[in-house]
């Protein structure tokens, strides 16, 4: 009789809304989201907007999983590792076209990573010491050079080793940890890095701390390398070196490299509340934007960012149908995406 009567207060409980010391915590459904190791930007932008959702999306218990590199993220969700991802336009290119990084994997995949969330751009540049700023001028300059663009997974070194291919400039990759990378350029080690910036406004922690280890100087592609680039689809911007926050800038702008990146969830995630985990963003982007200078995009205009990170990825890999209903709501749904809406 004591078993059955306990039982019926669990159900009347549970037909209540939740049953006797079940928290929402405790029913909450749980997100595992992939990214980028500690001190790369993926790991500090996940971090800060999965502390807000949190508190946003309480029936949601979201938690951050660091890996090497943002391409692990979106293959870790491609095979069940993951509920959320860390992924580029140039990540989804790899992978609708099972090349580079991505060769041979689609054999290996569970589920089709789809785009959700779009955040922030990051921007891709170089950076050389100061001592050789009247030696190396250009980036064809490094040409047979030791330089280290970045970990080998993560989509900033892959979107300037695409430049340099269009370039035509063959270089000796060298493999580094991103903590001992401002003191190998010191060393002289290798003659260049790959530096980014996000949303042209913030960089990644370890820049700041390889700032502190050398002096560095940004370098940009000369005119006529500015154009071949363009010319190869590659888009072009010229950023406040302000944003590097370093001591001694030496140039005040520098050109380089923009591409999408997004905080995306896949298909675990209904539409219904995906389409609430965005509005709970858009509701608390101030708040993001003060912790994070990598939200200040979605900050200026959260709609057109996702209209924006869409038509650069819309052919490679599926909408989340929640982003999809919110950018409708929001005016910058184009009819013509209709057919590449995840089901």
């Amino acid at each position: 009789m004591m078993k059955k009567s306990v039982a019926w207060v669990l159900l009347a409980g549970l037909l209540s809304g939740l049953a006797p010391g079940i928290t929402v915590d405790a029913l909450a459904k749980e997100i595992r989201w992939g990214t980028s190791r500690v001190g790369s930007t993926g790991n500090r932008t996940v971090t800060n907007l999965v502390q807000v959702l949190n508190k946003a999306v309480p029936d949601y218990s979201f938690s951050v999983q660091p890996t090497s590199g943002a391409i692990l993220t979106v293959k870790g969700y491609a095979i069940g590792d993951f509920e959320g991802y860390y992924g580029s336009d140039i990540a989804f290119y790899e992978l609708a076209n099972n090349i580079r990084r991505f060769e041979g994997f689609r054999e290996k995949m569970q589920r089709e990573p789809v785009q959700s969330f779009w955040t922030f751009t990051i921007e891709m540049g170089i950076g050389i010491h100061a001592r050789d700023m009247g030696k190396i001028t250009k980036w064809g300059d490094l040409h047979g050079m030791r330089v280290f663009t970045g970990p080998r997974p993560w989509d900033t070194r892959a979107q300037v080793e695409r430049a340099f291919t269009v370039l035509g400039i063959e270089h000796d990759y060298i493999e580094a940890g991103i903590k001992e990378a401002g003191s190998l350029l010191e060393r002289g080690s290798f003659a260049a890095l790959g530096v980014y910036t996000n949303a042209e406004a913030s960089t990644a922690g370890w820049i700041q701390e390889a700032s502190l280890q050398t002096d560095w100087a940004a370098l940009s592609p000369d005119a006529g390398e500015r154009e071949k680039l363009a010319a190869a689809g590659f888009k072009v911007v010229e950023v406040d070196t302000a944003a590097f926050g370093k001591k001694k800038a030496h140039v005040d702008k520098v050109a380089m490299l923009p591409f999408y990146y997004g905080l995306h969830l896949g298909m675990d995630v209904s539409e219904d509340d995906m389409y609430r985990i965005l509005l709970a963003a858009e509701a608390n982007v101030d708040e993001l934007a003060t912790v994070d200078k990598a939200f200040k995009q979605i900050q200026a205009d959260m709609p057109h960012m996702q209209r924006r990170g869409v038509e650069a990825a819309v052919d490679l890999v599926p909408v989340h149908p929640g982003l999809a209903k919110y950018m409708r709501e929001r005016g910058v749904w184009d009819a013509k995406w209709d057919s590449r809406i995840a089901q």
